[in-house]
């Protein structure tokens, strides 16, 4: 009921300002016939003419401010040089009132110079053609509120034009807001795409392989067949659970608990390295240097190797072999993956779209870290992959 009242004026200007053109009226009215001084007033039919004449130009004081306050000032100083009595009546309520409306709707430069041209003029013509004496306490109370109600007015705009300010920086901060939340999501879910990535691409790629090796070979050799089915099993098994951590990041707080195990790093590698060796890729790994890493650099590195290791499993053929090399240099972690081409797959991978995926994933991870990832053919055969991991990971790269 409160927030209803108070938006009843704004929902009903006209309605507003006929009511306040009514209520000035009636204080004018009222001044001239029941006031103290009504007596001196001896208001004629002209003077209730203007008055009602000036109170009726306040319905306009929200279409034309600056044209209501020179009618009703025109009206007013009519007033003042017409009146019948010994003493000038309060017409000049009229004036005032679209003053005020004036000033509140221009600038402060206008306000200045209507106000003052406003006072100067009503009250020059009271001081000289009034019948009291120019130094008359009417003269100079005319003067007063014509300068309060600019003075008024003007700080109404003020507060208006401070109330607007404060809303477009709000709406701003939210606007803000929103903008950084949408970029945070969508880099949340380029992590998670590139984390999804890796697992599915390394796994898959092992499963396909050693499917078809054992249906190459099912009829020939059996037990070679029931080897690579046992490989399929664990890495189908491998990559269940590695997918099963990585949704467990998307899960909320209220979520049931659910096993936590720690993101993949070097400590590792083995365990990934043994994985290739067994589907038929031979993996040398040479380490220079060892101690603890960041949390980032040891699971960027980690993945990197992986996503290297699978493209040799699936694109290098038969005979390959694989090098991995790991070394610290100047305050970064050197991660290098060679192959020596083979013969093309007994089995080839059935090909489709979506290739490159994993080396533009290579390329952001190390990117993300503030690091460098290069990706090339070598000059005698094969293929190389080499990246640069800065171990001291800023904040932004964390």
């Amino acid at each position: 009921m409160r927030d209803r009242a108070r938006l009843w004026p704004t929902a009903h200007p006209v309605a507003l300002d006929a009511g306040l053109a009514a209520a000035v009226l009636a204080i004018i009215l009222g001044n001239m016939f029941v006031g103290p001084h009504a007596e001196r007033y001896n208001a004629s039919v002209t003077d209730i003419v203007l008055s009602v004449v000036a109170c009726a130009a306040l319905l306009l004081r929200r279409r034309s401010p600056l044209g209501v306050l020179v009618f009703t000032g025109a009206v007013t100083v009519v007033y003042l040089l017409t009146a019948s009595g010994d003493s000038r009546g309060p017409v000049a309520g009229a004036v005032i009132v679209a003053l005020y409306s004036a000033s509140a709707r221009t600038d402060r430069a206008t306000t200045f110079r209507i106000g003052l041209a406003s006072c100067l003029v009503l009250t020059a013509v009271a001081m000289l053609f009034g019948a009291r004496p120019w130094y008359s306490a009417e003269n100079f109370a005319l003067f007063a509120w014509s300068g309060m109600a600019a003075a008024a007015g003007e700080a109404t705009r003020s507060r208006r034009a401070y109330i607007l300010a404060v809303e477009e920086r709000a709406e701003r901060a939210e606007r803000t807001r929103e903008e950084e939340a949408k970029r945070r999501v969508a880099e949340e879910r380029m992590r998670i795409a590139r984390e999804l990535h890796d697992v599915v691409a390394h796994h898959i790629a092992l499963v396909n392989v050693q499917a078809g090796v054992a249906a190459h070979v099912m009829d020939t050799r059996p037990d070679q067949a029931k080897q690579a089915l046992a490989h399929v099993r664990e890495a189908s098994r491998s990559a269940l659970d590695e997918l099963r951590a990585t949704v467990g990041l998307l899960r909320q707080s209220g979520d049931p608990a659910a096993p936590m195990e720690p993101a993949p790093g070097l400590g590792v590698l083995d365990q990934l390295v043994d994985g290739f060796r067994r589907a038929g890729l031979p993996v040398d790994v040479a380490e220079d240097g060892a101690g603890p890493l960041p949390a980032t650099v040891d699971l960027t590195a980690y993945r990197l190797i992986q996503e290297s290791l699978t493209n040799v499993h699936k694109h290098a053929g038969r005979g390959a072999r694989a090098e991995v090399r790991i070394a610290r240099a100047a305050g970064a972690l050197e991660v290098t993956v060679v192959d020596r081409g083979g013969r093309p797959p007994a089995v080839p991978a059935p090909a489709g779209p979506g290739g490159g995926h994993g080396l533009i994933g290579m390329r952001e991870r190390a990117a993300a870290l503030g690091g460098t990832c290069e990706a090339g053919p070598c000059p005698d055969g094969g293929f190389r992959v080499h990246a640069r991991l800065p171990l001291a990971v800023t904040a932004a790269g964390a």
